[in-house]
């Protein structure tokens, strides 16, 4: 492929040592909108990133993941189909045998999110959500991440963009105790428009045979136990967008229903995806976890049962846990329902851990705050009471 076309930038050197980079900055707790917003324009097993608009009918009924253009079903029958060409797949990661591990690995992006970075301007804290998606993803296993690659496509390359990018990618593998081991940058002219650009992000980590973590010891009355989220993360944002234009307000304003603290709306949506590798290997290797679930596209709905044997499922009691203001902001703006929202946001929740009884009480104590949201029951999905 012609060099007008293709660079190949490797990142760090393979032989660099495990463990935080240094010399970049410290995770961000809080991000900033600029004071003049860049102009620009205004994500189950297959994590859905649609950017389709959708209108009619739906917004006056309550707004729908599907009618925003992403259909979780579309892509569940799809990893059905791949299954029969693939058998195995359908984890949070790919586990591969080597020796007396394996190899966990995961790929992901970060959805429409792209679309409000390129509005608001703010670009150094989404690589810090792709290396989020994928290493929270293999991080369910019980692998610890060894390393991360990235893919960042644009039309036209701005060096100094780009770099802000990769700093958060950077800051998003200090924050796993991982490594940026390499990268693909890809220049495609009139593919993209013009200050826009595509991220995708691939992480390997690793696990002892005999420690890996799949689900298969939980039983009924095991606990569910929810880390919090620190808002939307990086799924359902095409439905995201569409509520923030409904509601006529620009990213610059205070966030609504948000109990006093001043948060603008541009805020509360681009903050960083938690990562929660260190504190789930801490939580892990104290013992009692039996199954873990990352709440990503598919919302509690999706994600939750995919850790369970066959004939077991999930009683969550709402209210057992803080819902975020900006959920129940885009509930309220959207009038989406309770179902819709459960199957399409975190709500809150980002990780989801299945304790023995025995464990719970200690988890909930260290692991501060956290919350108890449910059981396992007797049953297939999902049940809210």
């Amino acid at each position: 492929m012609g060099a007008d076309r293709l660079l190949h930038l490797v990142r760090a050197p393979a032989a660099a040592p495990a463990g935080p980079l240094r010399g970049h900055p410290q995770p961000h707790s809080r991000v900033r909108l600029p004071a003049t917003p860049a102009a620009g324009m205004r994500r189950v097993a297959v994590s859905c990133s649609g950017s389709g608009s959708g209108s009619g009918p739906a917004d006056e009924e309550g707004m729908t993941y599907k009618g925003a253009g992403v259909d979780i079903d579309a892509g569940t029958e799809l990893v059905r189909r791949i299954r029969k060409l693939a058998p195995g797949i359908g984890g949070f990661g790919g586990l591969y045998p080597h020796g007396d591990e394996y190899l966990v690995a995961g790929t992901d992006g970060v959805g429409t999110k792209l679309k409000l970075a390129f509005e608001t301007g703010i670009h150094d804290t989404i690589g810090i959500d792709l290396v989020a998606m994928s290493v929270n993803d293999i991080v369910t296993s019980g692998a610890k991440p060894l390393f991360f690659l990235d893919y960042y496509a644009t039309s036209k390359l701005d060096v100094d963009l780009a770099e802000k990018v990769i700093k958060g990618i950077v800051d998003g593998c200090q924050q796993s105790n991982c490594i940026l081991l390499g990268g693909e940058t890809a220049e495609m002219p009139d593919f993209y428009k013009e200050g826009e650009y595509d991220l995708s992000g691939f992480a390997v980590g690793a696990v002892k045979k005999d420690k890996v973590i799949d689900g298969k010891s939980i039983v009924e009355g095991d606990v569910l136990i929810g880390l919090p989220s620190s808002g939307v993360h990086s799924n359902g944002f095409s439905l995201a967008r569409r509520v923030l234009d409904k509601s006529g307000l620009s990213l610059t304003d205070p966030l609504p229903r948000n109990d006093g603290v001043t948060t603008t709306v541009g805020e509360a949506l681009m903050a960083p995806t938690v990562i929660y590798v260190k504190q789930v290997l801490d939580i892990i290797s104290k013992g009692g976890v039996k199954g873990l679930a990352h709440i990503t596209g598919g919302g509690f709905t999706d994600n939750i049962p995919r850790v369970f044997p066959k004939g077991l499922g999930a009683k969550i009691v709402t209210g057992s846990w803080q819902v975020l203001p900006v959920f129940e902001w885009l509930q309220q703006v959207g009038k989406i329902e309770d179902a819709e929202m459960l199957r399409t946001f975190n709500m809150g929740v980002g990780m989801v851990l299945v304790v023995s009884k025995d464990a719970a009480d200690r988890i909930l104590e260290e692991s501060s705050p956290a919350y108890r949201i449910g059981e396992v029951i007797q049953g297939e999905g999902v049940q809210y009471v």
